[in-house]
């Protein structure tokens, strides 16, 4: 702290000089002999000339009348707390570190307790016992035995059949009910190229008929009465199943022609044969030529479905259509059965 005793006359110029110099806590003494400390509180009296308002320490505290004495404290009172600056912005983060190195794998933990064994259940009622395998051949193992197929529908091992496979009565399997849709048909077969090779033709009094050979079906009329209405004509008449009961009723009063020969026919040792109904001869070509099977020529065939009393259903083979032509015309025969 600074005590000024100058008179008013006194340069402001030179008191700024002054207070200048005390501020700088630095202070010539006696030509340079010292400084005052920063750090001491004792106040110190210099003499300033009135004349040349040069500076003298004062070493008794004491100034002469041509001076002006100029009190020093180096330490001045403490100042008033400033205000805190505004924060200042978060600086950007930092990059990720790199990722540390995995840890060791921990202990296993303890095994857990064995749960509670549950109940048995019922046991189920025994299947009946299966058919009996056939022998194995010899070794001293007895390797396991063959199965074996029965029933009248089966060959050897097999009794499921597909389309083109040859069936239990030796024709050509052309259809397989595998969804139940007709009743008392599973299977329909038809018989194989060659069925009629050298049977007997023209009978019933019918002429123009010819007989078949082994790679040629036979050409015949449709019944021996080619007039007659059998009431084979109805819709239903038309359906897959009905060949069968529209065979065996025209059977009853033909005595030649196609009717009569596919009702005759028994190869396999089967005697269920029938001329097919115009649903059935339609399957036939359906189904069969996609796989090539079964040489059928390129013309029409007799169905068991008549249109009136002197027309009956044809499938043509060449173009797939079906057609009605007279009994009375000469066409080719393939029996059918259903099993």
């Amino acid at each position: 702290m600074i005590t000024n005793s100058l008179p008013r006359a006194y340069s402001r110029k030179s008191a700024g000089v002054l207070l200048l110099v005390g501020v700088l806590a630095g202070v010539t003494v006696g030509g340079g002999v010292g400084v005052i400390a920063a750090s001491t509180t004792k106040t110190v009296t210099v003499c300033a000339d009135n004349t040349t308002n040069m500076l003298r320490y004062a070493k008794g505290g004491t100034c002469s009348e041509t001076e002006t004495p100029v009190v020093l404290n180096q330490t001045g009172p403490v100042g008033k707390t400033g205000k805190t600056g505004a924060t200042g912005k978060n600086g950007k983060s930092g990059k990720a570190g790199a990722t540390g190195a995995k840890g060791d794998t921990g202990a296993a933990g303890a095994k857990g307790d064995t749960g509670a064994k549950g109940d048995s259940g019922a046991k189920g009622d025994t299947g009946p016992a299966g058919p009996t395998g056939a022998t194995g051949s010899g070794g001293s193992g007895g390797g396991a035995s063959a199965p074996v197929a029965t029933g009248a529908n089966c060959i050897a091992s097999k009794c499921t059949y597909v389309i083109g496979d040859t069936g239990p009565g030796g024709g050509i399997i052309f259809f397989v009910d595998s969804i139940d849709q007709y009743t008392g048909v599973n299977y329909l077969e038809v018989a194989p190229v060659g069925w009629g090779n050298g049977i007997t033709v023209n009978e019933g009094g019918l002429s123009g008929e010819t007989t078949g050979s082994s790679t040629v079906d036979p050409k015949m009329k449709w019944c021996s009465d080619t007039t007659l209405l059998l009431s084979l004509y109805a819709w239903a008449k038309s359906a897959v199943g009905a060949g069968a009961n529209n065979s065996s009723t025209a059977d009853t009063t033909c005595a030649g022609g196609a009717i009569q020969a596919a009702s005759d026919y028994a190869g396999g040792s089967k005697s269920d044969w029938f001329l097919p109904s115009i649903g059935e001869a339609m399957l036939i070509y359906n189904n069969l030529r996609p796989v090539g099977v079964g040489d059928f020529v390129a013309g029409d065939y007799w169905s068991s479905t008549e249109y009136d009393a002197t027309q009956a259903g044809t499938q043509r083979f060449a173009l797939g259509f079906q057609s009605f032509a007279g009994k009375s015309n000469a066409n080719y025969v393939r029996p059918v059965r259903a099993f």
